[in-house]
């Protein structure tokens, strides 16, 4: 199985940011990685390999060199995707003879991507351990159970004109008839395994069904959902998981939220990466003013995918900065710091890329037009080192079914290997 098959089913068994998480704590125990937890004291050895989680969402993984402390290099992705999120009480029967969905926007979606396709529901349930304490459980109801269908053309002339879409009147999902009150919560905890009756929380959301495939004259091309940015937060760690660090502290985040603004406790606008570099020198022997000098002297990498040319519409893209598919990574630049790359940064990792046999790319937003930003700022306001902003080419990024090129999470694995490797 090569890399790209192994991604896709990833992303299949991943449909919340739980669940990619927990997939890759399975990936890093099965090349002998031990789980710490924050709330426990940290021991762990020179030649150890560890990772550690907060709210189920977020995860950092760590390889300490048999040199002992020195340098941190670290990478950085995200596990969330735009989604639609199922509020507290999600049951809306005010239309007769219909059960819908109460759902909200999470993240800046395309939002007309997601009607007239099967949907289904993943997340979290919160309940009674039947000790006094509540216990968490990861669910996947994991079949077609709900559509978001179209008004149909007859009814809305200017849907080919451009729509507003409503979330909360054009958006919700149907899910049954009038008598199948209470059975998604009853299908949810079965998959857990507990009574209904004692779920007391949940955090629930939507996905497409629709599976990944590989596609193009040649093949070239794969389409799933949750490309961004799964593909950059797999790829990273399975870059980890294959490496042997033999000089600095090889580090790789995968931060829940960004799609969302980074601003959680599991987020990288949070003290989540700070604390654990911090914890890991503390638990090595290194003064507090030895930690500060191994993050003065470190480098980050924020993988986060970029905007391929689209091939409809090129005229929205800079003539000279302009990146494609299967071409390599790109580097991310932007004056106004809503990318973190600057010309130190940007020629260190052209370096690495080079070691690697890796072609890299240059992208940068049109003068005349405002692009996105990502978790690498953010999180360089609590951890301050030199941080290259990079990423794989795409193409429809926020769909619910994205599109990328099937070479380049190679290229990204080869040069994340000879980051931590060289």
């Amino acid at each position: 199985m090569d890399n790209l098959e192994r991604f896709l089913n990833f992303a299949e068994q991943s449909p919340t940011a739980f669940h990619a998480v927990e997939n890759l704590k399975d990936m890093l125990r099965g090349v002998g990685f031990r789980e710490l937890k924050e709330k426990d004291p940290w021991m762990m050895d020179e030649g150890g390999k560890y990772f550690v989680t907060r709210n189920d969402s977020a995860i950092i993984a760590f390889m300490i060199p048999r040199s002992g402390f020195s340098p941190f290099k670290i990478a950085a992705a995200h596990s969330d995707s735009p989604t639609f999120k199922l509020k507290p009480h999600f049951e809306d029967g005010t239309e007769k003879g219909y059960l819908r969905l109460n759902v909200e926007k999470y993240g800046g979606m395309i939002m007309s991507s997601w009607l007239d396709r099967p949907l289904s529901v993943a997340g979290r349930l919160v309940a009674r351990d039947g000790h006094g304490g509540v216990v968490t459980k990861l669910v996947n109801l994991d079949r077609d159970a709900m559509v978001i269908p179209n008004l149909p053309i007859h009814f809305n002339r200017k849907v080919n004109d451009g729509y507003a879409w409503n979330a909360q009147t054009d958006l919700l999902p149907l899910y049954g008839e009038g008598d199948d009150v209470g059975k998604l919560m009853r299908e949810l905890a079965e998959d857990a395994g507990i009574q209904a009756e004692d779920v007391l929380a949940h955090d629930l959301f939507l996905y497409s069904r629709q599976a990944g495939s590989v596609w193009g004259a040649q093949e070239q091309f794969f389409s799933c959902g949750r490309i961004d940015d799964l593909e950059c937060a797999w790829g990273c760690m399975k870059a980890l998981s294959e490496s042997e660090t033999r000089e600095g502290i090889a580090v790789c985040a995968v931060f829940d939220n960004e799609e969302v603004g980074s601003l959680s406790k599991q987020g990288a606008n949070s003290n989540f990466l700070y604390d654990t570099l911090t914890r890991i020198g503390f638990a090595l022997g290194a003064s507090d003013g030895e930690i500060r000098a191994a993050m003065g002297d470190g480098f980050m990498i924020s993988a986060d995918n970029a905007h391929a040319v689209h091939p409809n519409h090129g005229e929205l893209y800079d003539k000279q900065n302009r990146v494609y598919m299967n071409q390599g990574v790109v580097i991310k630049h932007n004056a106004n710091q809503k990318y973190t790359t600057d010309a130190v940064s940007d020629a260190l990792f052209t370096l690495i890329c080079e070691r690697a046999d890796v072609p890299v790319q240059h992208f940068s937003n049109r003068s005349d037009m405002t692009g996105g930003s990502t978790l690498g700022n953010l999180s360089n306001a609590h951890v301050s080192l030199n941080t290259v902003d990079i990423g794989l080419a795409q193409l429809a990024m926020h769909s619910v079914c994205e599109t990328a090129g099937t070479k380049d999470l190679d290229y990204l694995i080869r040069a994340m290997r000879s980051f931590w490797q060289e």
